[in-house]
């Protein structure tokens, strides 16, 4: 099993006991992996963050049940993601699949989403996906998202420099923006720059629409995005 200081902290928030049963028994027996908490609702999520934090084991990653009362899911991960940013990534992981909800998610500030049907070894590659600043969703997601109209036309592509194709092509790879800027061998602020321009020109609103528009364009493989897809973001 890896060090403490090595393992990626997480906690788990479901409002049904044996579903973090479940994900505890099996979390808890990845040796990269460090279970710190879990909750059964959005309220006590945003506590045991704060909680944990100020003992110095704040989670890296919160696997966040979405259907929950009185605050649910999609509130909870856009408040922890408006207090903690990127220190702290959020994965969905519900049972309800439809668009409006996984676009929902993905503004609050999701990392990944997945349906609870998906396999322990999903759950735990999404964590380390966001963990390492990817996104990461179902593949049936991902398909349904395709499928489902988001992207601009390939054409627009013409209004693209060399530049900015090479970042749509990254950015559809699951890149952040500090690995992009590395690669291309600028800023990451410069890289910052190029993702707003490209959705800008693109009538775009997020690096998940990007990514999955640079799949319909033949920029990158429907098979790397559509089964990993890593919509990284900033």
């Amino acid at each position: 099993m890896a060090p403490e200081a090595d393992r990626i902290r997480v906690l788990v928030v479901d409002d049904h006991a044996v579903v973090r049963r479940g994900l505890l028994a099996f979390l808890g027996s990845e040796p990269d992996l460090d279970v710190v908490g879990d909750v059964e609702g959005g309220m006590q999520a945003l506590e045991a963050v704060e909680r944990l934090d100020a003992a110095g084991r704040r989670p890296h990653v919160v696997l966040m049940d979405l259907k929950m009362e009185p605050v649910d899911g999609i509130e909870s991960t856009r408040r922890i993601r408006a207090r903690y940013d990127d220190e702290v990534a959020v994965v969905a992981l519900t049972s309800f699949g439809d668009a409006h909800r996984v676009r929902a998610a993905l503004a609050a500030g999701a990392s990944g989403y997945l349906l609870k049907d998906a396999d322990a070894d999903e759950v735990a590659a999404s964590v380390r996906a966001a963990f390492r600043g990817e996104l990461q969703l179902d593949p049936a997601i991902a398909k349904s998202l395709l499928g489902g109209g988001e992207a601009s036309p390939s054409g627009r592509s013409a209004a693209l420099t060399s530049r900015e194709l090479e970042v749509v092509t990254l950015v559809g790879a699951g890149k952040p923006n500090k690995a992009i800027a590395a690669e291309l061998s600028i800023t990451e602020r410069t890289a910052r720059a190029h993702v707003s321009s490209v959705l800008a020109k693109l009538g775009l609103s997020s690096r998940t629409q990007l990514a999955l528009w640079a799949v319909r364009t033949g920029l990158v493989s429907n098979r790397d995005t559509a089964e990993d897809p890593r919509a990284a973001p900033r």
